[in-house]
C-alpha cells in the first residue's frame, strides 16, 4: 500500500517482523521511534526489487534466500557517522601511554582491530598515531590494522581511502600534509590517504553478532566504538565478551564515550574514559 506521495507504507505487522529479524541476526535495536526512518530508507530498496509492498519485501528478506538484498538492507539501516580523531582522548592515551608500553614490554609486533570501522576514519587515525609515535621515538612497529564492518558500502570507501576535503578538518595540518594527497579538482576537492597507511590496513565484512570471532588472543588493541549503543544490554554484553576473547591478556579495548561496561562481568580494568585493559581474572576487573 502507498500514499499519495508514492511512499510505500510500512505497516505494523511488517515493521515488527523486520525489526525483530534485524535485531536477532545483526544486533541492531530498532525502537518504534526508528520506524519512520526505516520506512524512508528502504523505499529505494523496494523499488529496486520491483516490489510495491513491504509484505513481499519482508518475506524475501526473512526467508534468507536473497543474501544480496539482506546486505543491501543492512547497508541502508546501518548508521555510519564518524570522524577523524573522534573522541581524541583515546588517541592521546594511545600515543602517550599505550604505545610506549607496547614498545617496551611486547616488542615490535602490533595487531589492531577496528571492529566497526565505518568509512575508515578511525583506522587511518590509528595508523597516523602509530606512524607519528614511530617517527618521534625512532622505533619501528611491524603493525597491521584489521577493519571490519557489517556494511559493504562503507568498506568500499575504506579501501579507496578517498575523502572530501572537509572530512579531514579535524586533522592537524602537519599530518594532512604527510598522510593525504590532494586532488586537482577545485570544484569538489578530494583527498586520498597515502599508500603507506593504506598498505597497513585490511578490510573484511564482519557481523558482530557472529559466533565466529577472530583467533583467540590475536589483537593487542581493539576499537569498537559507538556501535554498541544500537544494541540492547544483553547483546552488548555478548559482543564485548567475544571481543575480550580476541584480545590478548594485557591488551586494550576502547568503547565509545557514551558506552559503558558497568554491571557487566568482564575481565576488563578501566584505564581511561571508556578505555580498558584485559586482565587475567574477573576478580581483578
Amino acid at each position: 500500500m502507498s500514499n499519495n506521495n508514492n511512499t510505500i507504507k510500512l505497516l505494523d505487522r511488517e515493521y515488527y517482523k523486520l525489526s525483530s529479524f534485524i535485531h536477532d541476526h545483526y544486533g541492531i535495536n530498532l525502537t518504534d521511534a526508528k520506524r519512520v526512518l526505516l520506512e524512508s530508507r528502504l523505499q529505494k530498496r523496494l523499488r529496486a526489487a520491483g516490489l510495491t509492498n513491504f509484505k513481499d519485501y519482508v518475506k524475501q528478506v526473512i526467508s534468507s534466500k536473497n543474501q544480496e538484498e539482506i546486505i543491501n538492507m543492512i547497508n541502508v539501516v546501518s548508521t555510519n557517522k564518524t570522524d577523524f580523531f573522534r573522541e581524541k582522548s583515546h588517541f592521546d592515551y594511545m600515543s602517550k601511554v599505550l604505545l610506549p608500553e607496547m614498545a617496551t614490554k611486547y616488542g615490535k609486533e602490533l595487531k589492531v582491530w577496528s571492529a566497526a570501522s565505518s568509512t575508515g576514519e578511525e583506522i587511518y587515525t590509528i595508523a597516523m598515531v602509530i606512524e607519528e609515535f614511530m617517527n618521534v621515538n625512532s622505533f619501528q612497529f611491524n603493525y597491521s590494522i584489521d577493519g571490519t564492518d557489517i556494511s559493504t558500502d562503507v568498506l568500499r570507501k575504506c579501501i579507496r581511502g578517498v575523502y572530501d576535503l572537509a572530512d579531514i578538518a579535524p586533522i592537524p595540518n602537519s599530518l594532512k600534509q604527510k598522510y593525504f594527497l590532494r586532488s586537482r579538482d577545485k570544484i569538489r576537492p578530494k583527498v586520498k590517504v597515502v599508500r603507506k597507511l593504506r598498505a597497513r590496513a585490511n578490510f573484511y565484512r564482519f557481523n558482530l553478532m557472529s559466533s565466529n570471532y577472530p583467533t583467540k588472543g590475536k589483537y593487542d588493541i581493539i576499537f569498537c566504538r559507538n556501535v554498541l549503543i544500537y544494541f540492547d544490554r544483553k547483546t552488548q554484553y555478548e559482543v564485548i565478551k567475544k571481543l575480550c576473547g580476541s584480545l590478548k591478556t594485557g591488551g586494550y579495548l576502547f568503547l565509545g564515550h557514551s558506552e559503558s561496561i558497568i554491571g557487566l562481568d568482564l575481565p576488563l580494568q578501566q584505564v581511561t574514559h571508556t578505555g580498558y585493559r584485559k586482565v587475567l581474572s574477573h576478580g581483578n576487573a
